[in-house]
């Protein structure tokens, strides 16, 4: 169960570093940023904080068979993953190449629903029929040994390039590109990040005509992957993500500006929150309810014309996504209602379900009941698969660990993680799961500390507080957004708003004008502690400044009431 660790009143050990607020001083600290890191974390450097990309383990192989298909005009194939990591990581490939004049080129995503992950034996034999010479793969590749075996008997060269850790047997390619194999200094990168690397590498290589540093376009591509995939926010991560959000706020790009435009969000002070709520969702949409490729398709979309219709589709999807989700909620509620007790493993399922769908599903459920929820559909080729959520303080990867031999395939970490069963154990799994919580006790549980970086005041929320937190932004995984307290606060009105009422604002008031705190998708019953107007509390939240329909605004959100 989450615990909070409160402030102690230690000083900071960087306080005394130039241009650092006390404030500044007490977050780097509570993130384990040392003191000589901060000068490096608060002013990522381009130019100074990239590694050199032939340090990649195959960067030089790559290369030199990259270099050979554009020189003897050979079919290329990129094949990246269906998600929002895979399907920017083509965009740069796809950006590359163009800029290359090289156009004897496919983009090949495979279907979530019919194909899954990776690169399949399939997906080799439909591209030799093509005549294709070299595939390149975008965020997978390094398990995938007999596809890659099937490409060589083929007579089709395949070059991984990938972030995924690798299996035991490493996949006869040409060449493999990823972090996680070899020296690199940095092995955190996502797949987009290291296809980047790979255009650094061939360019630094040969002069394809573009301007020093033309390729810096790219990096809105590879802004998006690394905060969308949840990679850790520090080293060379940071520099990206940063220098990111700086190209998307300036990125020319008809297809991101007309998707931003749709989700009401303004471009100029796009920020990482716009990226995870607003971009993220939008090309997810795409393979949990259609072809990928759609996605694809509207970030290299050419004109104003062309990427209004695509943004038209994929918002279309998006809100086809929701609807989905919405009613399989609906059932999984009314099969809910039907049980005489609520088991301490929730698993439920439908074959009609898709199972790209059955996370989103699965989070709400975990949320509302407080206890593990195993969802599952069943996929285009039979499979019945499955995602589950924590919904506290449980372990659903220890849960399945426990229970094995019920899964085919299973994979995650404490708070999430996904499964594939047979046809036989699709009923009897739920019963061995929760058997195996009964069964481990105490031993399922992850006791979970969130630590309180400071105690506010109310007055506090102000520009001045939103410009010390920028210094640190964006934040994400390894960088958590920083949390607060402010105690003995009692708000002057506690209310829902939205279409249905579904989201929750608490209204405080203080000498210099009201403050407001809110939580989206909540009531005043979602918290450790109920919020009545007039009480005293303690509020713990985040503070940031939120620019929705061009209004300026700074807000607090609630992460908890005690």
């Amino acid at each position: 169960m989450s615990s909070y660790r409160w402030p102690n009143d230690e000083v900071s050990p960087l306080i005394d570093l130039p241009d650092i607020s006390p404030l500044q001083a007490a977050l780097l600290h509570n993130r384990g940023i040392k003191s000589d890191e901060v000068a490096d974390f608060i002013a990522p450097d381009y130019n100074k904080h990239l590694h050199d990309p032939m340090l990649l383990n195959g960067m030089t192989p790559a290369c030199d068979r990259i270099e050979k298909a554009i020189d003897d005009k050979q079919h290329i194939a990129v094949f990246a993953d269906y998600d929002c990591d895979g399907i920017p990581g083509a965009v740069v490939a796809h950006d590359f190449f163009t800029a290359a004049k090289h156009d004897n080129l496919t983009i090949y995503i495979p279907h979530r629903h019919y194909e899954g992950f990776g690169l399949s034996v399939e997906a080799v034999e439909k591209l030799a029929e093509k005549k294709v010479d070299l595939i390149i793969t975008i965020d997978c590749g390094s398990t995938d040994v007999a596809a890659v075996e099937r490409a060589n008997e083929l007579g089709v060269d395949v070059i991984v390039t990938d972030h995924h850790e690798p299996g035991e047997m490493l996949p006869p390619a040409t060449a493999i590109v990823n972090p996680k194999l070899g020296d690199y200094p940095f092995a955190d990168l996502c797949g987009a990040a290291v296809m980047f690397k790979v255009t650094q590498a061939l360019l630094s290589r040969r002069d394809y005509g573009l301007v020093p540093g033309f390729e810096k376009w790219w990096l809105d591509m590879v802004g998006i992957a690394t905060v969308a995939d949840m990679v850790p926010l520090r080293g060379e991560n940071r520099v990206l993500a940063q220098y990111g959000l700086q190209v998307l706020r300036k990125s020319r790009r008809p297809g991101l500006q007309q998707l931003l435009k749709k989700a009401k969000a303004n471009q100029v002070t796009l920020t990482e929150e716009d990226i995870g709520f607003a971009i993220g969702p939008r090309v997810n949409a795409a393979s949990r309810m259609d072809t990928p490729e759609d996605a694809f398709h509207l970030l290299t979309s050419k004109t104003i014309a062309e990427a209004g219709e695509r943004v038209k589709h994929l918002e279309e999807l998006n809100q086809s996504r929701k609807t989905a989700v919405s009613q399989m909620t609906k059932q999984l509620h009314q099969k809910m209602q039907l049980l005489e007790e609520i088991p301490a493993v929730i698993v439920m399922g439908d074959p009609t379900w898709r199972p790209s769908l059955v996370g989103l599903a699965a989070n709400k459920l975990a949320e509302e009941y407080g206890r593990p929820a195993f969802i599952w559909g069943r996929d285009g080729n039979d499979v019945y698969k499955g995602s589950a959520r924590s919904g506290g303080a449980t372990s659903v990867v220890m849960l399945m660990r426990a229970a094995a031999g019920a899964f085919k395939e299973y994979g995650g970490h404490h708070v999430a993680g996904g499964f594939s069963v047979t046809d036989e154990g699709i009923h009897t799994f739920g019963d061995l799961l929760n058997q195996a919580h009964a069964d481990l006790g105490e031993d399922a549980f992850v006791k979970e500390e969130i630590q309180i970086d400071a105690l506010l005041r109310l007055e506090d929320v102000n520009q001045l507080l939103i410009n010390d937190l920028k210094v640190l932004a964006p934040f994400g995984a390894d960088n958590r957004k920083p949390l607060f307290a402010f105690k003995d606060v009692q708000p002057i009105e506690v209310e829902q708003f939205g279409k249905t009422k579904e989201h929750l604002k608490l209204t405080f008031g203080t000498e210099s004008g009201k403050r407001e705190a809110i939580s989206f998708f909540a009531t005043t019953d979602s918290f450790t502690k109920t919020p009545v107007v007039g009480e005293s509390m303690t509020l713990l939240a985040h503070v940031e400044q939120s620019f929705f329909m061009g209004r300026a605004q700074i807000r607090m959100m609630i992460v908890d009431v005690v």
